[in-house]
């Protein structure tokens, strides 16, 4: 029995799985066929907790779980004390650009900050009252003022001092106007000036597009934009890092849109903005960052347009020439997620019926063999080879389970026969599910 799952998380696992999405949080509790991934990576945590920077690439066909691999690294990053935060590619959202594209994506990722106790995102505000508390408490000990008075308009321009003073401590490039808008950031924090407040955290989040709106708000000349973004993310990092936190972790999704960049050019600036990251982490030009990016094979192994387009890094990212489907190597950059087998699907849908009983504190009338039954039909469907994928598999069932809870006097053997396999994607092609 799944017995430490909460209603909040419940609720969040089946609508979201119900609605062909990945759950933000108890993904932990529907987690199977991936402990070996998840050992690696709580490796990989160390490495970064004690100081080194690391790039994985989560590579799989449609279907295999990229997505919900990714949440499920939020979940035991969140428990390692890691800041973590999520965006997806886009059109729109990329890694480089000249015209706002790349500064989208790192405002993405700014507003999907997340910790332990705020696991949906919306954390970077938490975050840095936290940074200005201790900042405060360690100027009121350099100076030997009471807690009790520090916090006054008198004492502004001393605790403004040391936050400059640290942040040129942490930062490299960009830390003086960095620390300019956390300054006031402070100002609006102890004055309650809640204007000032969101004007600061608009500049850190990269949302003013406008240096004179922004010397006019804050008095700061330089803006966030798509060419110093990344020095932003790196001073973020040495932030949370200073206030006690492991590191910081961002997970990137949907890189088949890097891929699918129609522009050749375009495309390489992309991918040698890729290898510049890579290099940083793996140069130690930086310290307790992890980068996550989803993609599939094309992304990654297509010679004409894929990551092995860009010579540099193909010679990085080739798989250990010694690893097979048996005898994998879960320390190199790139992961190559294998679809899950009918058994480890077997129990996903038992965990699911667990938790779906819990959500509508009901009993469901489906077996063991219910199940076996639901998935035998599933699989010999015409189409299911080709086109099946585990996201079409859980709805189904979840499906099922919701008309046979709204109606109970319904005979369950009817709706088996009633499942029609779909292709998801027509363009990309999808899992090849092993016989049971």
């Amino acid at each position: 029995m799944l017995n430490d799952i909460k209603p909040k998380e419940a609720v969040a696992v089946i609508n979201s799985l119900s609605s062909g999405v990945v759950p933000k949080i108890g993904v932990q509790h529907i987690a199977v066929g991936r402990s070996a991934e998840v050992d690696a990576f709580l490796k990989a945590l160390e490495d970064v907790k004690n100081g080194h920077s690391l790039v994985k690439f989560w590579i799989g066909d449609f279907g295999s779980g990229k997505s919900f691999m990714l949440h499920l690294l939020n979940t035991v990053a969140l428990k390692q004390k890691f800041v973590v935060a999520n965006a997806d590619f886009t059109p729109e959202k990329r890694l480089y650009a000249s015209d706002g594209k790349a500064l989208a994506l790192y405002t993405a990722i700014m507003d999907n900050v997340a910790i332990q106790t705020k696991p949906e995102g919306g954390a970077l505000a938490a975050l840095l009252e936290k940074w200005i508390e201790q900042t405060i408490q360690k100027t009121a000990e350099e100076h030997n003022i009471p807690l009790s008075n520090i916090h006054q308009a008198d004492n502004l321009p001393l605790v403004r001092k040391k936050i400059m003073q640290t942040i040129n401590a942490l930062t490299d490039v960009g830390g003086f106007d960095f620390g300019l808008a956390l300054s006031k950031y402070y100002e609006g924090y102890i004055l309650d000036d809640e204007q000032l407040r969101k004007n600061a955290l608009r500049w850190l989040k990269g949302e003013y597009r406008s240096k004179l709106e922004s010397r006019q708000d804050l008095g700061v000349r330089e803006i966030i934009n798509d060419a110093n973004y990344y020095d932003m993310l790196k001073n973020f990092c040495k932030l949370f890092v200073s206030i006690g936190y492991s590191g910081f972790m961002i997970n990137l999704d949907e890189a088949i849109n890097l891929y699918k960049i129609s522009t050749g050019v375009m495309r390489e600036k992309n991918y040698e903005k890729i290898l510049s990251i890579y290099n940083d982490c793996f140069q130690g030009k930086v310290s307790n960052l992890l980068i996550n990016i989803a993609g599939t094979r094309e992304f990654l192994e297509n010679e004409r347009r894929g990551l092995f387009s860009y010579q540099a890094l193909k010679t990085r990212l080739e798989s250990n020439q010694f690893e097979t489907a048996g005898v994998r190597d879960f320390s190199q950059p790139v992961l190559k997620l294998m679809p899950l087998s009918h058994t480890e699907i077997f129990v996903l849908l038992q965990n699911l019926k667990q938790i779906f009983d819990f959500n509508y504190k009901t009993n469901i009338d489906v077996t063991a063999l219910d199940i076996q039954l639901f998935m035998e039909d599933m699989f010999n469907k015409p189409g299911a080879k080709e086109f099946l994928t585990p996201r079409e598999v859980i709805r189904g069932f979840l499906n099922m389970l919701s008309i046979m809870r709204q109606n109970p006097g319904l005979d369950k053997r009817r709706f088996i026969g009633d499942l029609e396999v779909k292709n998801e994607d027509p363009d990309v092609s999808l899992v090849d599910i092993d016989e049971l």
